[in-house]
């Protein structure tokens, strides 16, 4: 039988993405509707560790809705690997009076909360929170939907110099592991092409599409380069084809963590809000150890190591169409 939920605390843990704010906010808010206590935890797993912890209340998130980042701040934790460290943090929710977790994050956020919870029975749920999308269980993870709204507006705005210059744009978006934001604003931003690390694309074929668009009377041309690409990094790529197109006019983008920042969208304030309210409300039903998404419109819980061990799958058929609608 599962213990009585009376105190919950929420971390956000790795990289920042846009609507963990509105998960928090959710999270202490649904805390304060079912009379529980809710504490945040500053910086992640290592705050957990130096007690950087705060009894929060609804007016404790009011007006962060609208913001990017994190207000509970993040960062990567070597010393929470350890079970030395995790035994710390543990002792911290223990003298807290803390009965379970929320957290916020991607794959090691979970991997994390996955030993945390096993080791010291502690109800541990997750909310995937991520820009890059690539989390099993979800449809769209916090923060993805927003990530791609800032780099079609930066895409937008680098056509009007290619049209002015006759210019071919390399711009890179982030996706180490994962192609998604690629192929989703390489297809809404009318982009050429997608390089993408989900490809064992060879040269030619990107400078086949390049010169179709030539060909076409195409006057500017964008590839967009997922940063994880098999082709190499965007100046590798970018040199290639000037060494093969040196007739061309061939520019660099690289938009780095511009991507993460930003007001969240309203896609991930609604997304933020169902999950964060969803996890408090599987606390007190309880279940733990796992990865609340929405699938079809509906809640799908996803236990912590399916979710780490399993990756989302790109959908290569808006690349098919990407190629289509490019010519």
């Amino acid at each position: 039988m599962s213990k009585e939920i009376k105190s919950i605390g929420v971390l956000t843990s790795g990289g920042d993405a846009p609507g963990m704010n509105a998960a928090i906010r959710a999270v202490v808010r649904a805390a304060n509707y079912y009379n529980l206590r809710v504490f945040g935890i500053y910086e992640g797993y290592q705050g957990l560790i130096e007690n950087r912890i705060l009894e929060l209340n609804a007016r404790s998130v009011k007006n962060i809705l609208n913001r990017g980042g994190t207000v509970l701040k993040s960062s990567r934790s070597e010393e929470f690997k350890t079970k030395e460290g995790r035994k710390k943090a543990y002792q911290h929710l223990v003298d807290r009076g803390i009965d379970a977790l929320v957290l916020i994050g991607g794959n090691g956020t979970f991997t994390g909360g996955m030993y945390f919870s096993q080791e010291f029975d502690i109800p541990v749920m997750g909310l995937p929170g991520t820009i890059d999308n690539d989390l099993a269980g979800t449809d769209f993870t916090i923060g993805y939907d927003t990530a791609c709204n800032v780099v079609i507006d930066c895409v937008d705005k680098i056509r009007d110099t290619a049209e002015s210059h006759n210019r071919l744009f390399f711009v890179e978006v982030m996706g180490r592991d994962s192609g998604f934001i690629a192929l989703r604003t390489g297809l809404a931003s009318g982009a050429l092409d997608v390089v993408l690390p989900e490809e064992d694309q060879p040269m030619e074929d990107l400078y086949q599409e390049l010169e179709k668009g030539a060909n076409n009377n195409k006057m500017n041309r964008i590839i967009i380069v997922s940063e994880g690409n098999k082709l190499g990094d965007t100046w590798t790529v970018a040199q290639k084809v000037r060494e093969r197109y040196p007739q061309w006019d061939s520019k660099i983008t690289i938009l780095g963590h511009l991507q993460r920042g930003g007001s969240p969208s309203c896609l991930d304030r609604v997304l933020a809000s169902q999950l964060g309210v969803a996890a408090v409300e599987a606390l007190r039903e309880g279940r733990q150890g796992e990865m609340i998404g929405m699938v079809n419109h509906k809640l799908l819980f996803t236990p912590f190591d399916k979710a780490i061990e399993s990756k989302s799958k790109i959908d290569m058929e808006l690349n098919r169409i990407l190629k289509i609608l490019s010519t």
